[in-house]
Order: structure tokens, then sequence, then C-alpha cells
């Protein structure tokens, strides 16, 4: 009997069924994390993937490719992980080949995704990783293991399996299409939602949480100015940040479209929050190496400050390297900054005041223990926002002060629900 890898051995049928089903829930894991990220439907839920800056899975799943028309890019690695189970499941000559066929551009999409991420976006998703890994497996199986084709050689193999495989090709050209369909049509709705109920739900939740007080010290440091003193515009938002963390960098272009469309209504305070443990103590956090000295190279000169932080940030993946920053310095003539004390020990005062708020989880002793942090109306919250949710909050909080909203209500996430926390001497 010839070879096959789901005719012959029920041992090779079985590794088949378990490369596919790795397939098919690596990809499901990707979906889930697409739309948790994305279209969070609470305020105390939402996507959390961000092992460092490196290990990050919400870089891909905000990409400019993480779905196309709404449909996400793990739903065709769903497809594909299915046929494959099914194809060990119900073994037959011609759904062997059409899987053998399949696995090859597969394997050439996971490699150029994998490449897009580590190169382009300068990042790992752990969940893709894992399709990643199965996908190859599965095409060292077919091409190991599978019918061959005949005659011989590359072009045999397409002109047989394509041909010999053109029916079951063009049903599952049609049941997947149908799939897609129903993805986008599920995409567009969850869109809609994040304006409607669920941003109404976000409202009443932000109410919800207990009220903090401001920090001691309020960052001298402000990316947009309604008034001379930070209390007195309608909307304060202090913001937690570290210039080389991912989701902070999500939220520097959420508040860009937020500072434009409530001009003269907001002021936002940058506090500086390193995670990383030359200079932050508050945390137990060691993630952004260079995130020091950044913040140094920021605050050295306060008229300099708002350019400094946009061109971080617009540079987020050069802002990692160390010579770019000494140039960044020079550019900037703050070459001081990395040696001057007073500077560090005002970057150390504003990064402590995280140890003036009650903890919010068990695992960190103060309240500010990630990046970003943001307190709005104090109120605090942990993570990003959906601009629709972001813009939603503003809205209410101006219609409370009897002022004029604006009338277009991405990932908010605080994992601890602070109105259920008892507080502790």
């Amino acid at each position: 009997m010839e070879k096959s890898l789901t005719l012959s051995s029920s041992w090779l049928r079985f590794w088949s069924f378990v490369t596919g089903l790795g397939m098919a829930v690596a990809s499901y894991l990707t979906i889930d994390h697409f739309f948790r990220a994305n279209f969070p439907e609470t305020i105390f839920t939402g996507s959390f993937c961000d092992l460092s800056s490196f290990f990050n899975c919400d870089s891909s799943a905000y990409s400019s490719i993480a779905h196309f028309q709404g449909v996400p890019l793990g739903y065709w690695g769903l497809v594909l992980g299915i046929l494959v189970m099914l194809g060990a499941f119900l073994p037959s000559p011609r759904f062997e080949k059409v899987n053998k066929l399949l696995s090859l551009p597969n394997a050439l999409g996971v490699l150029a995704l994998f490449f897009y991420s580590v190169f382009y976006l300068k990042s790992l998703c752990l969940l893709c990783s894992g399709y990643y890994l199965f996908s190859l497996i599965n095409f060292y199986l077919f091409w190991k293991f599978g019918l061959p084709s005949e005659p011989r050689g590359l072009a045999g193999f397409f002109r047989d399996l394509l041909f010999g495989s053109i029916k079951p090709l063009m049903a599952i050209g049609v049941l997947t299409v149908m799939g897609a369909f129903g993805f986008h049509l599920f995409y567009e709705a969850k869109k809609d939602a994040q304006s409607g109920g669920v941003a109404m739900k976000i409202v009443k939740e932000f109410y919800n949480l207990q009220p903090v007080k401001e920090p001691s010290l309020i960052s001298p440091y402000w990316t947009a100015k309604a008034t001379e003193e930070f209390d007195q515009a309608p909307i304060r938002i202090i913001e937690y940040a570290d210039f080389l963390c991912p989701d902070c960098l999500f939220l520097y272009h959420q508040l860009e479209r937020i500072k434009k469309e409530y001009e003269g209504k907001i002021n936002i305070a940058f506090q500086f929050f390193p995670l990383e443990a030359k200079c932050n103590d508050v945390v137990d956090k060691d993630k952004h190496p260079g995130a020091c000295d950044l913040a140094y190279i920021a605050a050295y000169d306060p008229s300099k400050f708002l350019q400094i932080h946009n061109e971080l940030f617009r540079n987020f993946e050069k802002a990692k390297d160390p010579e770019w920053r000494l140039q960044l310095a020079r550019k900037y003539g703050v070459e001081k900054a990395l040696t001057d004390e007073k500077t560090k020990e005002l970057v150390k005062r504003i990064i402590d005041t995280g140890k003036e708020y009650e903890k919010t989880s068990e695992r960190f002793p103060y309240g500010i223990r990630s990046t970003p942090t943001m307190i709005i109306n104090n109120r605090m919250i942990i993570g990003t926002l959906p601009y629709a949710h972001l813009k939603a909050i503003i809205d209410s909080l101006l219609t409370e002060q009897g002022q004029p909203a604006t009338g277009e209500t991405k990932f908010l996430e605080n994992w601890v629900d602070t109105t259920n926390l008892t507080k502790k001497k």
C-alpha cells in the first residue's frame, strides 16, 4: 500500500488530528482575543496579553491586518484546522489530497505572518505562535507521509492535487465564504453595539467605581491644557504611562483624537511610570529597558516635553534603541537629562505617587501597578479604552456638568471591580 498520512496508519492519523486540533484551538483563541481586545463588553473585563514589549498579543489584535472587512485572520486558520481534523476522522484519498494542497499555502502564509510580526510589528503573539507551530508540523506530516502525486515533481503535484480536488475545493470555498460573511455581520454588529448599549453599560460601571483622590504631586508635564489650574477643566485625566509600553502607544492615538474633539475642555497630565526597576520600585516589574532614560529625556526641559512626548510615540520601535535615544537627546539639546539629579528626583517623585493608592489586586502592593492607568475625574481605570467608550464617558461627564457634549460614542481593562474590595488598614 502506498504511503498515506490518514489511510495507512492509525498513529499517523492520530497525530494529524492533533495538529488540526492545535490549529483550530489556537485560531479560536486568537479570534476570541481579537474581539475581546477591540470590543469589550464591560469595564472590568477585556484583553490582557502583554508579557513584555515583544511578547504581546495586543499589538497583533490592533494591527492593520488583524481582520479584513471584519473577518478576523484567525477565522481562516480555524477553517483549515477543522478540515485537517475532519480529514483524520473521516479519511479518504481525495480529502487527504485537499488538505495536503492547502497545507503548502498555509505554511507559506504562516512564515510571512511570523516575519511581519517580528520585523514589522516588533512583537510576537503567543496565541498566534501556537498556530504557527501546529501549522508547520501539519505541513511536515503531509509532505512526509501524505499521498504522493503522479507524475513526480512540483508541477505534477499541483496538477494532480488541483484538478483532482477541484470539486471539494469549490465546496469548501463556498462554505468558507459563507462563514466569513457571518463573521463580517457579527463584526459590524459588535461595532454598532460599542456606541449603543455597551457604551451605556460602560458609563454606568464608570460611575460605580470608587472615587479616588488625585496624586499628591500632579505632573507638571501636560499633553493637553485647557486651564491654568488642573482642577478647573471639566475633564481631567491623569495618565500613568510608559513610553515603551505597547498599550500606552494605543492609548496615545486614542487621546490624540480626544484632545482634538474636546479642545478647550480637557487637561491631561502625563504621570511618568516607566516599568523598569532602574527607577521604579512601586511595582515589581522590569519589562521595558530604557524606559527610565526616556522619562528623563522627556522631563529635563518642560518647554520641550510635548514635542519629545509625541516624537517618542511616533517612533515607538526606534525608541527601544539606546543609540537612537542618545540622538534624540542631542536633537533637543537635553543630553544632560541622563545624569541630571534634579530631573531624576522629579521623575522619581512622580513615579512614587503610585504608592498613594489602595491596592486593587492581591498581586501588587499599590493601586498603580501597570500602564496605562488613567484617573478620569477622580475615577481610576487600568488599561486602554475603546474610543467609543472613552468618548461616552467624557460626554457623560460634560453633560453632568452642564457642558455641551460632542455627541463617535478600542480595549478597556480594569482587572478588579474596586467597588467590591474591602479596605485594608
